[in-house]
């Protein structure tokens, strides 16, 4: 079984369009403050799915919430002084990827989002079958 690689590749388009949506203000409203999160972690899913395409979904979910939970323990390293983490945090692309604060709800969302991917993917079939 291999993945499809155009429709992961719609798949993880569309994930980054819902989540710059979601940072919109009208948007913002409607959505708890960890969407954000949850919808990280359904990315990173879909990027692995994407890039190791016959790999067991068992395995992305690992490397995935291994990913997530890696960047997210990274914030709990807060130097005082201003040094190269830092530096990389000032941008707002990188501090999109890095995050600034470690937070538990964290971890409980990239769960969240990692799970609904691996369960849509294994049961409702994401994936051809060949």
């Amino acid at each position: 079984m291999t993945r499809n690689r155009v429709i992961y590749f719609l798949f993880i388009v569309s994930t980054i369009c819902i989540g710059l949506l979601s940072r919109t203000e009208i948007v913002a409203l409607w959505l708890t403050s960890n969407f954000g999160d949850y919808l990280y972690s359904v990315l990173i899913f879909l990027i692995f799915g994407w890039i190791f395409k016959s790999t067991k979904p068992i395995k992305i979910l690992i490397i995935t919430l291994l990913f997530c939970y890696g960047i997210e323990l990274l914030q709990l390293y807060q130097p005082k002084e201003y040094n190269w983490i830092r530096l990389i945090r000032d941008y707002k692309f990188s501090k999109l990827i890095l995050g600034n604060n470690f937070s538990w709800n964290d971890i409980l969302y990239y769960t969240f989002g990692s799970m609904t991917v691996y369960f849509l993917e294994t049961r409702i079939c994401f994936r051809n079958h060949k």
